[in-house]
């Protein structure tokens, strides 16, 4: 279980890291808007580019680096304009939404934007594909499926973890200005992330 257990390990400490996906999980959770089937979809991502790492297909990336300009650019792109519009966010007043109200309205844009910022960011592929594909690549037989099997468990633990422990903050978010200073650290989160992605095409 040695393999299982680094899987988790590892795993956990790259999801766990600041990041888009992580800050649209825990809003989407603190409204309660559509917050299960967002974790779900986070969660089953993780799983397949997880099980693409293990079983080779990293080398795709390295290989043909046109894959990760085209995610960076459109990444960044979109990472901008969402950070935008929870800058604008913030400075109009919001109440908690006790009845799932609010967030990205209906399930079918929660799911877009969900797809969005996780496929459109080359550090899922980064992260998964090609760093716990590469870790995994030192066990053998079935250690290997193990590894990665511990990976997507993290995954799971974290994003829905994440979501419904959102809901103890509720009272934090009563009111309106905490909303305020959430959606501008969400928007320097956004923001920054997209600088990271277009940097070394102007440096």
């Amino acid at each position: 279980m040695q393999a299982f257990i680094q899987g988790v390990g590892i795993g956990g400490s790259l999801i766990m890291a600041v990041g888009a996906q992580n800050a649209f999980v825990l809003k989407q959770g603190l409204m309660r808007s559509h917050s299960l089937p967002i974790a779900a979809l986070c969660s089953i991502i993780d799983a397949l580019m997880i099980t693409a790492g293990v079983a080779g297909l990293g080398h795709l990336i390295v290989t043909f680096p046109l894959i990760k300009d085209i995610a960076s650019i459109g990444g960044a792109i979109f990472l901008l304009v969402y950070g935008a519009r929870a800058l604008k966010s913030s400075f109009s007043e919001q109440v908690m939404a006790q009845e799932g109200n609010h967030g990205t309205g209906t399930l079918k844009a929660a799911v877009l934007t969900t797809l969005g910022i996780s496929l459109l960011n080359p550090h899922l592929y980064l992260d998964t594909v090609v760093l716990l594909g590469s870790i995994s690549a030192q066990f053998e037989g079935a250690d290997r499926p193990l590894f990665g099997a511990g990976a997507v468990l993290a995954s799971f633990v974290w994003f829905f973890s994440l979501s419904f422990g959102a809901r103890y903050l509720s009272p934090l978010f009563q009111k309106p200005k905490a909303w305020c200073y959430l959606d501008r650290f969400i928007c320097l989160t956004m923001w920054t992330i997209a600088c990271v992605l277009i940097w070394p095409y102007f440096a």
